[in-house]
């Protein structure tokens, strides 16, 4: 079976990468979008490196220039989502990496944002959806910051529309943590239309202070091909998913320059 053509490939190629940028998916038992997300990663023009969860290589992540943490349900969201996932060998290098001088970009979708709530990369934590049910539904966000290395190709309030799915997605945190989120500019983007799982003033998605880490609960590797995911609001099929692959590689770009 031949792949799709890359969305953004100029030279004619269907296969060689647009950039030397390598991003590592990680899997997890239990993960069920690193397949999705590898090919986004392919889609917006860099190569995808598989990445497991108990992997002790000395070496530094296989020498990627960024990670994805895809959703799923890790260990089978046993005592809370992310929870387990979030002492595997492999997350105590990510969490090095990310807090380095480098400042590794690190995505979490999901079940990868709940994990970078329990590893502290990112202050609060997910519980269950305020009205206890599974949700599966096309989702507008607004980007409340376009300044990360996740977000740099989005406009600035831009309002985008993936896939949400998820049942521990309401963000929680205490009313001081909140404040500074929203005071230093960490909200990345915000539900639109309708808060589908109960989360503290509405946030679908927060940066660290750096902007190298973020997390969200929609998923934008569902959301990056014409003809498949959700339906935007001009009536297309929504690729608005594609940014947050290609704002890492503009940046990893921009670095090598």
């Amino acid at each position: 079976m031949s792949e799709t053509p890359l969305i953004a490939d100029l030279g004619g190629s269907e296969t060689a990468p647009l950039t030397d940028a390598k991003i590592g998916v990680v899997t997890f038992p239990g993960t069920l979008d690193d397949r999705d997300a590898a090919r986004a990663v392919r889609l917006a023009g860099a190569t995808p490196v598989p990445l497991w969860h108990a992997d002790t290589d000395p070496a530094p992540l296989g020498g990627v220039d960024a990670v994805v943490i895809p959703g799923g349900f890790s260990y089978g969201d046993y005592l809370r989502a992310g929870a387990i996932a979030r002492f595997a060998p492999l997350m105590a290098k990510i969490v090095d990496a990310a807090n380095s001088i480098d400042k590794l970009p690190v995505l979490g979708i999901c079940n990868g944002f709940q994990i970078l709530t329990e590893a502290h990369l990112l202050p609060g934590s997910m519980v269950k959806n305020d009205h206890l049910k599974f949700i599966c539904r096309d989702q507008t966000l607004r980007v409340e910051n376009n300044r990360t290395a996740w977000t740099n190709q989005y406009a600035d309030g831009q309002e985008i529309t993936i896939v949400l799915k998820n049942q521990d997605g309401q963000y929680v945190a205490d009313e001081k943590t909140l404040d500074e989120l929203e005071a230093e500019g960490r909200v990345a983007f915000r539900y639109v239309g309708w808060n589908p799982n109960g989360s503290r003033r509405g946030i679908a998605g927060i940066t660290n202070s750096a902007g190298n880490v973020v997390g969200l609960m929609p998923h934008p590797e569902h959301a990056v091909e014409p003809g498949f995911g959700p339906l935007g609001a001009d009536g297309h099929y929504s690729t608005d998913g594609l940014g947050f692959f290609a704002s890492v590689l503009s940046q990893l770009v921009g670095e090598a320059k």
